[in-house]
């Protein structure tokens, strides 16, 4: 019914609306039908602490006051008490910010300068009539307000998201097996996709990690399925029943794991879904005029120092002729496929990365001093067995847009027109009447002549 509001003062009559809230139990509280679920009720993840709940709330209106947790209390006080409905309470990014501002405002000026009056019980008689003041976006001031308070936790999220990407002190059990895992929590979550297939989406995804894998934890040792949330007896009866329904994933309609979710953040009052839906319809809405095309460079990056090029060939050539390190050579002699370069290349990038040396396995303390030992040593084309590099979880690169991946060579389709057999003809057989075939073919004749024979 809110958009039927024309203005900021317009006066419409709400009695079906109103019936509701005026009967509503305690588990129906006024707001339901105007929320949008932007977080779970109970803030998981937001803030990634229980300090956030507790932070007190004041009304706008007088010096009651209830904690943040604690929300709907307040807001059914605003409603019973001021007759104030504050509309879309779930797509207020920062509540708290939200009423500490109102408040403010409203001590200076009335609230019917910012407020819709709406009249319940129009055609009644006059003493059983109310007036229920609406806040809202329709004013601009309130818009301007939500969009600011959007923004602002945005830009919280997006550190809080670089903040976990960058941390390396993550540990953690898997979920599913006793594999424990230090580091980058890409590890923990990249091992339950490729061991588990239990795939929660890519890492950079994902927001409160941690707060986002305990409430799965809890879930399990509820012995809640993840997906359809039924719960069983046991542990072993809880497995066999994800395993044999492919129940290994999360709900994606539940809206509880919505806040550990970047895409959920991005823009006001929409789910992913949302997002998604309008990113599908513009593609296919698209002209496919390429005419304002404009191709920006992507730089190769040595795989032991800083060293960039745009172009491919100066990149190994400088691999080459300053590190000694000849990644076509190793191509041919181990005659690698294409993903088989790729496994190689991120794993060398991952072993320098945490400063250890890919021939050998020694730790050092530093990148600089990895590189310096795989030179002294002569273990830049020291390459181990081939089982440890020619892994499942290399094939996920080390570092974002690395150039250097797209510019391996695909020995595949190489060899496809190459060696002895590349200009023999190769015609496909008619295969559309399989009797007749059968009935005309050579072979049926060579096996008559056999058995006559024998």
């Amino acid at each position: 019914w809110i958009t039927h509001l024309t203005s900021s003062y317009q006066v419409v009559n709400l009695n079906r609306c109103f019936i509701h809230l005026e009967l509503a139990d305690e588990q129906e509280w006024i707001l339901e039908p105007l929320c949008f679920p932007e977080q779970p009720a109970t803030d998981i993840g937001t803030n990634s602490s229980s300090h956030h709940d507790m932070e007190v709330v004041t009304c706008v209106l007088c010096s009651h006051s209830a904690p943040l947790s604690e929300k709907d209390r307040l807001l059914k006080h605003l409603v019973l008490v001021h007759k104030l409905v504050i509309a879309d309470v779930k797509l207020i990014a920062d509540f708290p910010k939200y009423m500490e501002y109102w408040k403010n405002r409203i001590s200076e000026q009335p609230i019917t300068d910012f407020c819709s009056v709406i009249k319940t019980n129009s055609q009644g008689p006059v003493e059983k009539q109310e007036h229920y003041f609406l806040l809202c976006d329709v004013l601009p001031e309130d818009r301007v307000l939500r969009e600011h308070l959007q923004q602002k936790r945005l830009e919280e999220i997006l550190e809080q998201q670089q903040r976990e990407r960058d941390d390396d002190s993550f540990q953690r059990i898997c979920m599913f097996c006793n594999d424990e895992f230090n580091g980058n929590r890409s590890s923990l979550l990249n091992h339950m996709a490729r061991e588990h297939s239990f795939n929660v989406g890519l890492p950079d995804n994902i927001v409160y990690c941690v707060e986002f894998l305990d409430h799965l934890q809890s879930k399990l040792d509820n012995l809640q399925c993840l997906y359809c949330e039924k719960t069983f007896r046991d542990k072993t009866t809880l497995k066999d029943h994800m395993r044999k329904k492919q129940h290994r994933r999360i709900n994606g309609n539940n809206s509880e794991y919505d806040c550990f979710y970047i895409i959920n953040y991005l823009e006001l009052g929409k789910t992913w879904e949302e997002v998604q839906s309008e990113d599908d319809r513009e593609m296919e809405d698209e002209d496919d005029d390429w005419s304002d095309w404009q191709a920006h460079p992507v730089c190769a990056v040595c795989l032991f120092c800083e060293q960039q090029s745009e172009s491919m060939e100066k990149i190994y050539t400088h691999m080459e002729e300053t590190h000694g390190f000849d990644l076509h050579k190793l191509k041919t002699e181990l005659n690698l496929r294409f993903y088989q370069q790729v496994k190689l290349v991120n794993y060398i990038r991952r072993e320098i990365h945490q400063c250890r040396c890919y021939g050998c396995q020694e730790k050092f303390g530093s990148k600089p001093e990895v590189i310096r030992h795989v030179m002294e040593a002569g273990h830049v084309m020291q390459l181990p067995e081939t089982s440890t590099w020619d892994q499942p979880q290399y094939y996920f690169p080390t570092y974002e847009n690395d150039a250097l991946l797209c510019a391996l060579s695909d020995s595949d389709s190489e060899s496809e027109h190459t060696g002895p057999w590349r200009d023999v003809p190769v015609i496909a057989e008619d295969i559309s009447n399989l009797k007749v075939l059968k009935q005309t073919s050579v072979l049926s004749h060579l096996l008559k002549n056999t058995d006559s024979s024998s």
